[in-house]
């Protein structure tokens, strides 16, 4: 397959497009930079497009701008991990949705989009595609919103949709900021102590590299569509994740349980059910 990525020098990007190069894909990326893929080692396995979003609807054929690709995996989104902030619905949610618009519109029919976990709100437990959205920051929000903006326009273009709703991932590239970097920047340093929260809160957490390999298999085939959580259906606390990774590290150091409050956007005890994920991954 011919397949357009967007957001591919991001975290999850980098390990997506290395994954659809291992599994034989040809890989078009998408470019806001010039540069923005020189240090990435499939760099030279790829075609690289410059393009940015507009305020504005552009006005030319996107699908063949980009090649005519078979399908879209549409990982570009801006100004994360700041969810509460009104940009994603002043400045990302409508550029995004005419990006999304105009491919379809030209011809592209196989769409999968990237959502988030957060679309759910602050539900707890076990979390179903089928569950009602309530999103309860700006960045959930617009992705909700983005969603729904496809799914309405289905009713005038056929195309395929899949919503894939991102849980909690850790791996090589991400942000420095992220827990378990940070974690490990305080081994490094000698720390005797680590702050963090009280940890009892219960995640959904997969490697980096497992989500590139499910967003693979997504993107891949047509028959299982909709929203799909990209999870693995098992709850595990923050603690014990921030202890399990202190052993793996072979690393001497104690945890300052309750330094910081736990967040305000998200329930204390919430993960996916991953029922339909496996359904396309067991194929």
């Amino acid at each position: 397959m011919h397949i357009l990525v967007t957001g591919a020098s991001g975290f999850v990007g980098q390990h997506v497009v290395r994954a659809l190069l291992a599994r034989g894909h040809r890989v078009t990326v998408s470019a806001t930079q010039a540069g923005s893929f020189n240090q990435i080692d499939w760099r030279n396995r790829v075609t690289v497009v410059p393009y940015m979003l507009t305020p504005q609807p552009d006005e030319r054929d996107l699908f063949t701008f980009f090649g005519q690709p078979d399908a879209l995996l549409h990982l570009a989104w801006q100004g994360l991990p700041n969810y509460k902030a009104s940009f994603h619905l002043d400045q990302n949610l409508f550029p995004h949705y005419h990006f999304l618009k105009n491919l379809i519109t030209n011809g592209l029919t196989n769409i999968n989009v990237t959502g988030t976990c957060f679309e759910y709100g602050m539900q707890s437990g076990c979390l179903q595609e089928e569950a009602p959205t309530f999103p309860a920051n700006a960045y959930a929000l617009a992705k909700d919103s983005l969603r729904r903006f496809l799914e309405m326009f289905q009713h005038e273009r056929t195309f395929v949709l899949k919503w894939a709703r991102l849980f909690y991932m850790y791996g090589p590239g991400q942000s420095p900021n992220s827990l378990l970097p940070l974690l490990e920047q305080a081994v490094a340093a000698g720390e005797p102590v680590f702050n963090m929260s009280g940890g009892e809160q219960l995640r959904d957490y997969l490697p980096v590299e497992t989500v590139a390999m499910y967003l693979c298999q997504i993107v891949e085939q047509t028959q299982v569509t909709g929203a799909i959580n990209c999870c693995s259906g098992q709850p595990i606390s923050v603690r014990r994740l921030v202890e399990d990774h202190i052993k793996k590290l072979n690393a001497q150091i104690s945890l300052n349980l309750g330094h910081y409050p736990y967040p305000d956007y998200e329930p204390m005890a919430f993960w996916g059910d991953n029922t339909k994920l496996k359904k396309i991954t067991q194929q």
